[in-house]
């Protein structure tokens, strides 16, 4: 008895003992050698890659570093470090990134397996259009200054000639080079492709740096505008101005060469800063594998439906900033600039950025009555837009403070200096509340509110099309019976077929029309009711895009009353007051056009 007892174990511990392996292998499964070797795989993955930002991060600090020291000191003893030497300096920098960047087109990217992801969020149609256009801008600069040093080569160094030759030829590689390969996530060479992309922008970092603290040409423009003015008044020229000034063989085309340089000395800072901005978006994505649920299946269109509103306010705000730019360079590029096409820009300022700041207000508030989700998916794009938009505003809300404190200081009671000084509050709180809508709608989810609204419509269709083969069925059956008539009746059945044939066709086209009746009424109920939200962040977006479109035009192409009309200036100095516009004005430029981006972002989306 005692030895067939173990012999036959029960059931419950037959099932107890089959799963024992299961559950110890579930328990130990983190002993195995593959799971260990994987996991420090993905470790040491992982180790490498941020070994390789850190390096290259170094490189470019040390860059920076460096031509910052050489910048400063240009500025600050101007005898043991010349400009020369700073354009020799960025001359090797740039040398060196066109070869990295000629070595990338022709070997990096054409390895096999190269390039086996794109970012969809980065390089947008926007911000490359943007490259190609501030480097246009860039390269018509800079020929303007080699044929102004040609004219003057008498009295100008070789260095002056050949700094921007080499700068024509950095910027055709560098836009090139972004236009097509901007969305790349390179899988080979990361770490040589990481110091390459620091180095380029290391090498744009110091462009901007001294196209922002260098005003030579500036001052000598100014310089020779002010002897001008002295042989007219019929004044004896200055012993300084004779013999630092170099005296130009022919004025008309030194004088076209001057007002191009000045006209397009801007976009040559905001091409600097737009490439900085893609190419740190490439060196996150070195390296990066995007998985399929980061892939977008369905792009958002832009449509102007349901919009009305917002494109008549924002056309009427285009039209009449179009007429005020016009306005105000007429009258403030002569000699004698009035007060008056002051007064008619800051007026024009003040009626827009109140509405704008109300319009980023409402939008704001609808972002918190709807029910959406934060996208906390990584997206090293929409992070560097956030850290843009958050950076770019502070170029504006930094000269608007200075200005502030000039204008207080000396006589805040006059027209034009109370104008300017509503006009600089105003644009802080804009650029605030402009940037707490465009970030929140940036962060927030696509809902799938809209396939919802029309689904009502599609299932009323599906029912439609589902019904009317049932109704086919009876006709047929009664086909078949009356072709099983006898041939004695059949005028008789004729006319009776044509009739409830007559009557079933009416029947059905009735039927038809009521069931898209209620399904485009469902529809249009569904619609009123879940999109009224969505209706207004399209029109206040819209409205947005059209008003920072005419805010990026207007001192983009030359409308700058914080530097001509001349109170700052006198207050801080010319030298001070230029290193502050020209840090600020195009951080500003490049807040508009960023900000026009995020909004229509959120307008397709909305």
């Amino acid at each position: 008895m005692s030895d067939k007892k173990p012999s036959k174990p029960c059931n419950h511990c037959k099932s107890k003992s089959a799963s024992a392996p299961a559950d110890s292998s579930k328990i130990h499964y983190e002993k195995l050698w593959l799971y260990r070797h994987c996991s420090s795989v993905q470790q040491r993955d992982r180790q490498a890659q941020k070994a390789g930002q850190l390096f290259s991060g170094l490189l470019a600090m040390n860059v920076v570093f460096l031509g910052s020291a050489f910048i400063s000191s240009m500025i600050f003893n101007k005898v043991a470090i010349t400009l020369a030497d700073v354009w020799i300096l960025l001359s090797i920098l740039k040398v060196l990134c066109l070869f990295w960047i000629i070595y990338y087109l022709l070997g990096t990217s054409r390895q096999p397996h190269a390039v086996l992801y794109r970012d969809s969020h980065a390089g947008t149609i926007w911000i490359r259009g943007s490259v190609l256009l501030f480097g246009s801008c860039s390269i018509l600069l800079n020929v303007f200054q080699i044929g102004y040093s040609t004219i003057l080569v008498h009295c100008k160094s070789r260095v002056e000639i050949v700094f921007p030759s080499i700068g024509i030829l950095f910027i055709c590689t560098q836009a090139y080079f972004l236009w097509h390969h901007s969305k790349d996530c390179i899988q080979v060479q990361h770490n040589f492709t990481r110091c390459g992309l620091m180095l380029t922008i290391a090498t744009n970092l110091l462009l901007w740096l001294l196209a922002v603290t260098n005003d030579t040409l500036h001052i000598e423009i100014e310089s020779q505008l002010r002897e001008v003015e002295r042989r007219f008044a019929g004044k004896a020229p200055s012993s300084r101005n004779d013999t630092t000034l170099c005296t130009c063989p022919n004025m008309t085309i030194c004088n076209i060469f001057q007002k191009g340089y000045i006209l397009l000395y801007p976009f040559n800072t905001e091409y600097c800063l737009v490439c900085c901005s893609v190419l740190y978006v490439m060196w996150k994505n070195v390296g990066r594998r995007i998985s399929h649920h980061h892939i977008p299946h369905t792009k958002p269109k832009f449509k102007l439906q349901g919009v009305v509103f917002g494109p008549l306010l924002g056309t009427s705000a285009v039209i009449i900033g179009a007429c005020v730019f016009m306005m105000y360079q007429i009258q403030a590029t002569s000699l004698v600039p009035s007060r008056q096409v002051f007064v008619i820009y800051y007026s024009y300022y003040i009626v827009l950025l109140p509405l704008m700041s109300v319009g980023s207000v409402i939008g704001t508030i609808i972002h918190a009555l709807e029910k959406k989700e934060l996208d906390t998916l990584k997206n090293p794009t929409r992070s560097l837009d956030v850290v843009l938009l958050m950076g770019a505003a502070l170029g504006q809300i930094g000269m608007s403070y200075f200005s502030i404190v000039a204008l207080v200081a000396t006589d805040p009671r006059d027209l034009q200096n109370s104008l300017a000084l509503s006009y600089s509050v105003l644009m802080i709180f804009q650029n605030i509340t402009q940037n707490v809508f465009v970030i929140d709608g940036l962060h927030r989810r696509r809902i799938a509110a809209e396939t919802e609204a029309k689904h009502p419509g599609d299932a009323g269709q599906h029912r439609v099309s589902a019904e009317l083969p049932g109704e086919e069925e009876p006709t047929l059956s009664r086909k078949q019976e009356h072709s099983q008539t006898p041939p004695g009746k059949e005028e008789d059945t004729k006319e009776e077929q044509n009739g409830e044939a007559y009557s079933q066709r009416r029947m059905s086209v009735l039927e038809l029309g009521q069931e898209i009746r209620k399904a485009s009424l469902s529809y249009m109920h569904t619609y009123s009711n879940l999109s009224w939200k969505r209706r207004a962040l399209r029109e206040i977006s819209f409205f947005l895009v059209l008003c920072n479109i005419i805010l990026w035009v207007m001192p983009t192409f030359g409308a700058h009353p914080i530097f001509e009309n001349g109170m700052e200036r006198s207050f801080y100095g010319y030298s001070t007051w230029f290193v502050i516009v020209n840090f600020g004005l195009p951080l500003g430029v490049f807040y508009r056009m960023h900000s026009v981006g995020g909004l229509l972002e959120i307008y397709m989306t909305a």
